[in-house]
């Protein structure tokens, strides 16, 4: 029965995935049909704050006449210079030059042309394999290109690190007309945050009367750029750089047919109001009629629902806002659930030892496990919009988490009621009501874009930028251990009634469609999470079948959830370059040799997170005390464990599966401990509580066989 429901879950995918394949288009990249002319501002620093009526006209007069969004400028370090930002537009992929992090280099003059100096060292010394990608394209297709200022040079010079005509300055400028691709550097407002050729270190250099006046003069300089472009030209305004060690969302500005009005989105971000740096290279290409080469990640900018300028721009400053306190709360409330963890597991061993205070002890493990859901929950309100939004998100969290405790408690008194009886249901009540709202959640915001990971604590931020839809590290461990706990106290109810086959297609199909919406390609696209949830399913399918997972067996696991979301990368791969996903880059990258880097980069970021204070506290802490909790359960835990494990059977399933899900993803993805953390923070109050719950006043645990057992062969 195990073999046929996996192998019915196998046969669904691959149908899936089949189709999606016969769906995809054939060209590996496509031209405008209508090229026309087309200009790139950039202004580095300049965010939604910024830009208002009275204090910018110019810019605000843009604003009225363009899409308007949030532009995520996240390269590679955690504030990007403008010769990152620059660098980035001319490679199609997120660049960095390092340490040397600071203004574009000075352009020598050729009789008219530009050629910036030594722009083979960005390649063969700083490794930006891709620098001139956005020029060479441009001359493939027979396009002149024109630069005002150093950083717009280094956006458009071809690999030899030249571009037709160049001008160090607008008012250098004799004819605006000298070619259809123009790019234009104003760097008023971010050259005063420049120390010593590099960006400054502190979070605000400038008073706000000396950032004021940076910012007039640079609406200033792009009105008159403006005025003299000529008509019907495309226009994208960019705040392509931070302007200090904070990093922000910054203005994004498409002025095109059909673009006033609206937000601005892109397919890269699977949102209608956020794009990011590399869509800049592949919108420029779009417009001026050249192919976008395979190797920019970005995608062209797009038009999305309608808006007014004075609501579009306030609401991309709220967003602003919300990626700002996400990134500084973030911290702390790890550091704060950390300690609550490591202190929740030293008190529960003390009282559990003693057999005092059991209820609170469950409650307190209750509690804790509502805590990651809430994080999402929470996004349900615009706390943003608070007077201070720090302190409104987290007693937002806490409200939720408490509310979620009380409801999850009140489940088992709820079901006897219906049932007539108690039974297994106030064993696994409080703990399916956790789990099954966590599941939920995480599901319905994958089908609905993921709106609740945005700038969530346990989600991600466009101001981060290290994703922007889909399926987060931390949230797949949520979703897998959720999922698996849920599924296998069902199950345990089919199984007390002799419906054992039904408990295995339970867990195997509920499993493999959170799986599939994890792993799929716009949907959840998480390349790691597929590997991890596909053995975690599967050693819990054989447990509840009782049959025993041997090491080989769940080697065998892991190397089908490897090829099941190679597979899902490689039919993503076969997709025009525009419509892919990270997953088919990455297949790409195997195809053709260059995924080592990758590889390694992500190997790296695993490690560290093995160092981490906000994450190993928890791993150790809950791992100790599961660990002992079944090996010496009389001393550590006055074996409630076995006791919930003899009294629901099929929750040791859930939880072994979980621990399988959670050890696998550690090790495949770059968020490491992270994964395996969350999982321990879900699973292990959650079946703690259930063996509180089992353990009667004053009855004596009876021995149940070791946890463990069935994977020792």
């Amino acid at each position: 029965m195990v073999r046929r429901a996996l192998s019915a879950l196998a046969v669904i995918m691959f149908g899936l995935i089949t189709a999606s394949a016969a769906a995809r288009a054939d060209a590996p990249a496509q031209a405008n049909d209508a090229p026309g002319r087309v200009a790139l501002i950039g202004v580095p620093g300049l965010h939604w704050h910024d830009v208002n009526a009275t204090d910018t006209p110019n810019l605000w007069r843009l604003a009225a006449q363009s899409a308007v969004g949030s532009l995520s400028v996240r390269t590679v370090g955690r504030t990007t210079c403008p010769y990152d930002g620059w660098l980035t537009v001319s490679s199609g992929v997120r660049s960095s030059v390092g340490s040397r992090c600071g203004p574009p280099p000075a352009v020598e003059q050729q009789g008219g042309k530009g050629v910036v100096p030594g722009f083979d060292w960005l390649w063969t010394v700083r490794e930006a394999t891709y620098a001139g990608t956005l020029g060479t394209a441009l001359h493939a297709a027979g396009r002149c290109t024109m630069a005002v200022g150093p950083g717009a040079a280094l956006a458009l010079a071809d690999r030899s690190g030249g571009v037709d005509v160049y001008a160090p300055s607008p008012g250098a400028v004799t004819d605006w007309t000298a070619c259809p691709v123009l790019a234009v550097d104003v760097d008023d407002l971010v050259r005063p945050y420049i120390d010593g050729e590099r960006l400054a270190e502190v979070p605000e250099k400038l008073s706000p009367a000396q950032r004021e006046t940076a910012i007039q003069a640079a609406d200033a300089k792009t009105g008159a750029v403006l005025g003299a472009l000529p008509p019907g030209t495309t226009v994208l305004l960019a705040g392509l750089a931070d302007h200090g060690s904070e990093p922000h969302l910054r203005v994004a500005m498409w002025r095109a047919d059909g673009a006033e009005g609206h937000l601005l989105g892109a397919a890269s971000t699977h949102r209608d109001d956020m794009v990011i740096l590399p869509d800049v290279t592949a919108t420029i290409l779009k417009a001026a009629g050249a192919a976008v080469p395979a190797t920019v990640i970005g995608a062209p900018w797009s038009a999305s629902r309608t808006s007014t300028v004075e609501d579009g721009a306030a609401e991309l400053r709220q967003a602003d806002i919300a990626g700002q306190t996400i990134r500084g709360v973030g911290g702390p409330f790890f550091t704060g659930l950390a300690v609550l963890q490591v202190l929740f597991y030293a008190v529960a061993f003390l009282l559990l030892r003693r057999r005092r205070g059991l209820g609170g002890v469950r409650v307190a493990a209750i509690g804790l496990a509502s805590l990651p859901v809430s994080t999402y929950l929470v996004n349900l309100t615009p706390w943003e919009r608070a007077a201070v939004p720090a302190f409104t998100l987290v007693s937002g969290v806490l409200l939720c988490a408490a509310a979620l405790t009380g409801i999850a408690l009140a489940a088992p008194a709820l079901w006897s009621r219906l049932r007539g009886r108690p039974g297994a249901a106030g064993v696994l009540g409080p703990p399916s009501v956790v789990a099954g709202v966590t599941a939920a959640v995480l599901v319905g915001d994958l089908l609905t874009g993921t709106p609740l990971q945005l700038n969530s604590i346990m989600g991600y931020t466009g101001v981060v930028g290290a994703r922007y839809y889909g399926l987060g590290n931390i949230p797949f461990a949520l979703l897998a251990t959720a999922v698996l706990l849920l599924t296998t106290a069902v199950a345990d109810g089919l199984v007390r009634a002799g419906h054992r086959r039904a408990a295995i297609a339970l867990v195997a199909g509920l499993g493999g469609f959170a799986m599939i919406l994890g792993g799929w390609p716009g949907v959840g696209s998480d390349f790691g999470g597929v590997i991890a949830f596909v053995p975690g399913i599967a050693v819990t399918a054989l447990l509840v079948a009782g049959r025993r997972v041997s090491v080989v067996k769940l080697g065998a696991f892991c190397a089908a959830g490897g090829v099941l979301v190679m597979g899902i990368a490689y039919l993503d791969h076969l997709r025009p370059p525009a419509s892919q996903t990270h997953l088919g880059r990455f297949a790409g990258q195997v195809i053709d040799g260059t995924f080592l880097p990758v590889i390694l980069r992500k190997l790296a970021a695993m490690l560290s997170t093995l160092l981490s204070p906000n994450l190993m506290p928890i791993v150790i802490a809950a791992f100790a005390f599961l660990v002992f909790a079944l090996l010496r359960p009389g001393t550590a835990s006055a074996g409630v464990l076995p006791v919930a494990f003899e009294r629901a059977p099929m929750l040791r399933a859930g939880l072994i599966g979980a621990l399988v899900s959670g050890v696998v993803g550690m090790l495949v993805n770059d968020s490491g401990a992270a994964v395996l953390s969350m999982a321990l923070a879900l699973a292990v109050p959650l079946v703690l509580s259930a063996g509180i719950r089992a353990l009667a006043p004053g009855s004596s645990p009876r021995p149940a066989s070791p946890v463990l057992s069935p994977l020792t062969t």
